[in-house]
């Protein structure tokens, strides 16, 4: 929900223009808080300023804006720029999605949600594919464009990256997501050479390893045994139900959204940290 101020800004009109749009067509029509402000829904003021730059004309506007519904139109358009192969639209439409959205959220409720619109229950479409194509690049290129890191502890995330594979898309966005937050980030597959682990290992000295895909846990196992024979003390996650929850695992759960997970991920490490300053501290417990 967002303001009067907020909304007619975005519409490229004034406040009272807002208004009298609301008097004379009953759209945008907003809920009242309890101080009796005005707040519009982001998704139907969105869909009203894509028609306006359509049509140019309020009446036809609104009237386009109310037909197509207020749903969430940017997942929809993009979703539609996937089918109609159109590159130069989908990129314009996280470019106007990140003007109005994190980063996270983008991902969460844009572009992976398009993504799973045109996922095919068997086999794999062009549609499919290009979206999948799309996301994935889209994804690397926000990835290079990150921070520095800013926090001390790496973050080793094991993904099958397997082609076609949304839960793939989902690794992508956890690693893009906390680098934003200032992590170390490395990521590599289960079937990666064991024998040459060692190194890069070494090189990210991970404080957590979070657990990506439907990797074979066989082959989980052996490459969390090589990391924790390298680096003691490592914490393992599991990612949207990587590992099958028995009731019996010790591995903790992150969740399903990349925001939430790196939350999730970010107090645990801060946990741990406290934890070893206490040590560090020589704090020494007494009996009563």
């Amino acid at each position: 929900m967002i303001r009067t101020n907020a909304a007619a800004k975005m519409l490229g009109v004034s406040a009272s223009t807002l208004r009298s749009w609301e008097r004379r067509y009953s759209f945008p029509l907003p809920e009242r808080t309890a101080g009796g402000h005005r707040q519009y829904e982001l998704e139907q003021i969105e869909a009203l300023r894509q028609a306006l730059e359509e049509t140019s004309n309020i009446s036809s506007a609104i009237s386009l804006a109310t037909q197509r519904g207020t749903g969430p139109p940017s997942c929809a358009r993009l979703s539609d720029a996937f089918a109609a192969f159109d590159e130069q639209l989908a990129d314009r439409q996280l470019e106007e999605s990140l003007a109005l959205r994190s980063m996270e959220r983008t991902i969460e409720e844009v572009l992976l949600p398009a993504v799973a619109e045109q996922s095919p229950d068997d086999g794999s479409t062009p549609a499919f594919e290009f979206g999948w194509r799309h996301a994935t690049g889209w994804l690397s290129a926000q990835k290079r464009l990150a921070a520095a890191a800013t926090r001390p502890e790496g973050v080793l995330i094991l993904d099958p990256w397997a082609a076609w594979d949304i839960e793939t898309l989902h690794a992508q966005a956890l690693e893009l997501v906390l680098r934003r937050a200032g992590l170390r980030t490395l990521a590599l597959t289960p079937a990666t050479d064991r024998g040459r682990l060692g190194r890069a290992i070494r090189a990210l000295e991970p404080s957590a390893v979070v657990l990506c895909g439907r990797a074979p846990l066989d082959a989980l196992a052996r490459l969390i045994y090589a990391v924790r024979s390298i680096a003691t003390g490592v914490k393992v996650f599991d990612f949207r139900g990587a590992v099958p929850d028995t009731g019996a695992s010790t591995v903790a759960r992150l969740g399903d959204g990349p925001a939430a997970a790196r939350d999730r991920l970010l107090a645990e490490l801060e946990t741990a940290r406290r934890s070893a300053a206490t040590g560090r501290g020589g704090f020494v417990r007494t009996s009563a």
